[in-house]
């Protein structure tokens, strides 16, 4: 009994490290995509329990899928801000649509995709995180003003409660190390809305009127539709996730003191793919590995796949009542905001770190930065330069994601395989000069 409790407080230490995360991804989408209180309350107890069934699913390790390390998933933060491109343009039926496609591409190419990985070095993977994240900070800064259709926008009192959360969230990291760390943008989020209900800024009105049990129901927003260009938007997102997934694998492998292979690792992808296309007909969202839940098996030292088992019941527990997805919706946008800045940031930050395992002595590598991000970033600021192309082309054009990712993917193409048959002709008319 006591070690169940034991391994009860780090399943629920792993749900507390990534809850922040999991649960912002839905309201910034839900947000921007104007759903009722009813609705984002749906989606943030939704994602919540499909967090659960993602992460138990490759916590198992069978024939098929699972990786069978102590891995949490949750909503990955590369797919914010293109889920919120797809609904603006095309509804939020082609999110999941999308969304469903993308699980079924990585269920199938599974075994191969070890074999494209070479074609998305850190040059191609961190332009397009850099991308991603750039293009997520005006969402930010909009949440900071009070939100983008606010009568009180840029209001005084919403900038100081957003830098208000912002400050604590870096004194904690400042002052704190481990499980405190971990769980900083959660406890910014509690205190801001804290903060925020003294300040007349909460209304409970949502929480009292929510049930307390729900069933899930698939297709909640209406029966998907599939689109060629958000579904091509959303496989280039779950390539960058499965990249950093693999990371996160041999990370956790290293820890628990076991060789993967390569059919440890397209387990792993399977697992994922099938979390995603059923994150799709529960309308939730695409998930990924958590690296902050890496950093509290290496702190608790506990490996057991149990904990996640554990961890992931708690989360579908969470998912089954409403009133805790209603209580997450009582987050003022300006506490959001406050909050984004270091997470969206930290998507920046961490294109960086990938960008810094590339030679930027090489020019080509700084070119082909230079033009994804300048692509990625211009047609996010200018999004109708390409309206009057043809509508095949602005497949590739109308969102700022695809066209830099795109960018970023075909000049290494182009640059690193002309590159190669130079060198190789070089050597051979030096070997003819020779000879």
């Amino acid at each position: 009994m006591k070690q169940f409790f034991s391994l009860g407080a780090i399943g629920l230490q792993h749900v507390l490290a990534m809850y922040a995360g999991a649960v912002i991804v839905p309201l910034i989408v839900g947000a921007e995509l104007g759903l009722s209180g009813e609705e984002l309350t749906y989606l943030v107890s939704i994602d919540l329990l499909m967090c659960g069934v993602a992460t138990i699913l490759q916590a198992m390790s069978n024939r098929f899928f699972g990786i069978g390390l102590p891995v949490v998933l949750g909503c990955t933060f590369t797919a914010v801000a293109p889920m919120i491109s797809i609904g603006s343009s095309y509804g939020i039926t082609a999110i999941y649509g999308a969304v469903i496609c993308t699980g079924l591409f990585i269920v199938v190419s599974a075994p191969l995709f070890g074999k494209l990985v070479k074609y998305f070095p850190p040059v191609v993977t961190g332009s397009v995180v850099m991308i991603i994240g750039i293009t997520l900070i005006p969402v930010a800064m909009d949440n900071i003003a009070g939100g983008a259709e606010s009568e009180n926008y840029g209001a005084i009192r919403n900038l100081l409660l957003a830098g208000g959360v912002l400050s604590a969230i870096i004194v904690l990291q400042k002052l704190f190390a481990g499980f405190v760390r971990a769980v900083s943008i959660l406890i910014g989020l509690v205190g801001g809305t804290v903060v925020a209900a003294f300040m007349g800024m909460v209304d409970f009105a949502p929480l009292w009127e929510t049930a307390w049990f729900h069933f899930p129901k698939p297709f909640y927003f209406g029966t998907p539709t599939f689109e060629l260009a958000p579904i091509i938007t959303m496989i280039l997102v779950a390539i960058v996730s499965l990249v950093e997934s693999t990371g996160v694998y041999f990370a956790l492998g290293d820890i628990c003191e076991r060789e993967l292979d390569e059919k440890d690792i397209a387990k792993g992808y399977r697992a994922e793919g099938i979390a995603i296309f059923f994150g799709g007909l529960m309308n939730a969202f695409p998930y990924t590995t958590y690296s902050q839940n890496v950093g509290l098996v290496q702190l608790s030292g506990v490996r057991k796949r149990n904990v996640i088992f554990i961890a992931g019941g708690m989360l579908i527990s969470i998912g089954l009542i409403p009133k805790i997805g209603a209580i997450t919706t009582l987050i003022p946008e300006p506490v959001l905001g406050g909050a984004m800045i270091p997470m969206f940031g930290m998507v920046i930050a961490y294109g960086i770190k990938m960008l810094g395992k590339v030679n930027l002595q090489d020019q080509e590598n700084l070119l082909i930065i230079a033009c994804s991000v300048g692509m990625g970033l211009g047609v996010t600021v200018a999004p109708d330069l390409f309206n009057k192309l043809p509508s095949q082309i602005q497949i590739l054009t109308d969102n700022g994601i695809v066209a830099g990712s795109f960018t970023a993917f075909f000049l290494n193409l182009f640059l690193k395989t002309t590159s190669l048959r130079s060198r190789k002709e070089n050597v051979k008319t030096t070997e003819d000069i020779a000879s």
